[in-house]
């Protein structure tokens, strides 16, 4: 590749990262560390190179497993409900790509983040360690069963879609604690939930209409 081909690469590059900017903008997202996180965390290392071009476009694309990298603006718009502060410690239930832990880990203090696929966690955790993210411990898990061992978390973001609001997860929150969930049926409706712990129980908000893949109990036997 010439010097010139490259220079071209470029600024397609930085032409495709400021149409999204500007497409988020445009459907509300105003957090400005969620946009700038978007902005410098090249999308592009997290999906296959036969999807590289389209990185940047507002949509979702396959990675490995039969998963998904979620579309910008879903990890936008599920980020800033999290109301993440810089001393947020947040459990990711779904791992995938990794793309969404390096957002998150720019907005708060700790990342704790849970696969069920082996082949994903130890994508993500190359990718992350490629970007100098140092604020991110990943594991092999039940993401149905969150992690004991680290709660209570301030946050928790779950991106994979269960059928019903799950207690375990509820119950390693702090109370004023978030959780962002897609709720749905395998095959049917799904939309974002937003969970608030309360001294006995929780509040519940059903928001805007997604489209996730399940989640699925216990760890994956192969991949």
């Amino acid at each position: 590749m010439s010097d010139e081909d490259g220079g071209s690469d470029l600024s397609e590059g930085r032409i495709a990262v400021a149409r999204l900017i500007m497409g988020l903008r445009a459907r509300g997202v105003r957090d400005a560390g969620i946009l700038k996180a978007i902005e410098t965390i090249p999308r592009a290392l997290f999906v296959d190179e036969v999807h590289a071009v389209h990185a940047y476009d507002d949509r979702s694309l396959p990675i490995d497993c039969g998963q998904t990298i979620s579309q910008p603006f879903v990890v936008a718009y599920m980020t800033s409900l999290l109301k993440l502060t810089d001393r947020d410690k947040v459990l990711e239930i779904g791992t995938g790509s990794g793309y969404q832990a390096a957002v998150l880990a720019r907005l708060c203090r700790r990342v704790y983040t849970v696969e069920r696929y082996r082949t994903l966690h130890r994508q993500a955790e190359d990718r992350l360690r490629e970007l100098g993210v140092s604020n991110v411990t990943a594991m092999v898990g039940d993401g149905l069963q969150g992690w004991p061992t680290q709660a209570p978390f301030d946050k928790i973001m779950v991106t994979a879609a269960a059928e019903a609001v799950p207690q375990v997860l509820v119950d390693q929150l702090k109370v004023g604690g978030i959780m962002v969930i897609p709720i749905g049926p395998i095959g049917g409706a799904q939309f974002l939930h937003r969970i608030v712990r309360t001294e006995d129980g929780y509040d519940d908000d059903t928001l805007i209409g997604v489209m996730f893949v399940p989640l699925v109990p216990g760890k994956a036997q192969q991949l």
